[in-house]
């Protein structure tokens, strides 16, 4: 016998089998074995694949602070949120059902009729490709020539189309080209505008931000993130250090937030007043350091801002895969970052919380897996042992 059952009534039946939040639904429901109903178990099954994302795990990165002669005895702990673990293995995930969802509550977008339009450097337009497919929607991406051809296949595979810009104007080229598309579909196309969108920081105070203080139980002294729209490090810091304006009360204020860019475009270190270090221009940590300073970032909450070269952020990619974290550019950059604010001595005792963006496999054409794929490819087949004849399968010897 099937029971089904109000979905309040259903969250509160197993707490910790069934997670209700406010940002995912669940077909919910109890099967009885019996109409006595004396013997029931929960049912948790997502009615689609928007609605599961959310609730990523924390990691203890411990690891990486020893392998960098960090005494974590001290009380220094280090744990990376895992976005990477998403149904489309991203923290846009979360972001692109936010600006759908808000568009469809204004009544600005119509399944079947409109054209999503939006300039992405991959991982937003994966999550609006993948949302788009699930509700009715075409999507056309414009994203930078340098982004990897994995996000390509992936967002054409999803039914997007995609537009490649010239790589030297990075995201606002990309920018441009989807106002020139919008403007030639006669009012029929939608920018959903992930740089300046309110829903971007909204998500991450409703969700992000609510997990990472739930699953720390509020022991989160420090907070790092990337910065590429600025919508994570926004929502998150003002969900943790509260908002007057989004009617949100200090949970802790005196939370330090720290944005991690590139150290190649320190655009943001330079609207915080710092100064630029080194040569300035292109970089490989795709994900952050669009080109621009995002307006949906508030920097009144960035407490500081740390600048990670990308040869840096390849190394320490590098090192999480090692601890078995498969992890793209942009979570190597973060965890730089994080660990040079765990190195120093005011960080003994302190909870550092990160932001693993993505997940590796989407970057194996991205220069920072040249060496391991030339391994890969240069690998030759090793002869069998008895009883098989080698000579089947192009060896000189029936032993190889």
């Amino acid at each position: 016998m099937l029971l089904k059952l109000p979905l309040s009534s259903i969250g509160r039946l197993n707490n910790n089998i069934i997670q209700k939040t406010r940002s995912t639904t669940f077909i919910q429901s109890l099967f009885c074995a019996n109409e006595s109903h004396t013997s029931c178990r929960s049912l948790n099954i997502a009615a689609r694949p928007s609605d599961l994302i959310g609730n990523t795990p924390l990691i203890d990165l411990s690891n990486i602070l020893t392998n960098h002669g960090i005494d974590a005895s001290k009380g220094t702990k280090l744990v990376g949120k895992l976005e990477s673990l998403g149904p489309c293995s991203s923290v846009k995930d979360r972001l692109g059902r936010s600006l759908i969802d808000e568009a469809e509550q204004a009544g600005l977008i119509t399944p079947g009729k409109t054209t999503l339009v939006e300039p992405t450097s991959g991982n937003t337009g994966i999550a609006l490709a993948f949302i788009a497919r699930e509700r009715g929607y075409k999507c056309i991406l414009t994203m930078p020539e340098s982004m990897s051809i994995e996000r390509r296949v992936m967002l054409m595979s999803l039914g997007a189309e995609v537009v490649l810009t010239p790589k030297e104007t990075a995201v606002p080229g990309a920018l441009a080209k989807a106002h020139e598309i919008v403007d030639s579909l006669n009012g029929d196309g939608y920018m959903l505008q992930q740089f300046e969108n309110p829903a971007n920081p909204k998500v991450h105070r409703e969700t992000t931000g609510p997990e990472i203080w739930r699953d720390t139980d509020g022991l989160i002294d420090i907070f790092v993130s990337g910065c590429g729209t600025g919508g994570t490090v926004t929502g998150v810091s003002q969900f943790i250090k509260g908002s007057e304006e989004h009617g949100y009360p200090p949970l802790k204020p005196d939370l330090w937030t720290v944005a991690v860019e590139p150290q190649e475009q320190m655009l943001i270190t330079e609207a915080k007043g710092g100064e630029k270090v080194g040569p300035q221009g292109p970089h490989r940590i795709q994900g952050m350091g669009p080109g621009l300073v995002p307006k949906v970032l508030d920097l009144d909450y960035i407490d500081e801002v740390v600048a990670i070269h990308s040869d840096e952020a390849t190394d320490f990619s590098h090192e999480l895969w090692m601890e078995g974290l498969p992890v793209g550019i942009s979570s190597g950059a973060i965890v730089a970052g994080a660990t040079k604010i765990c190195a120093r001595p005011e960080s003994a005792g302190k909870m550092v919380c990160c932001i693993i963006p993505s997940f590796g496999e989407r970057y194996f054409t991205h220069p920072m897996f040249t060496d391991v794929k030339a391994k890969a490819e240069a690998l030759a087949k090793q002869p069998l042992p008895e009883p098989f004849d080698n000579t089947a399968y192009g060896f000189a010897t029936t032993r190889g």
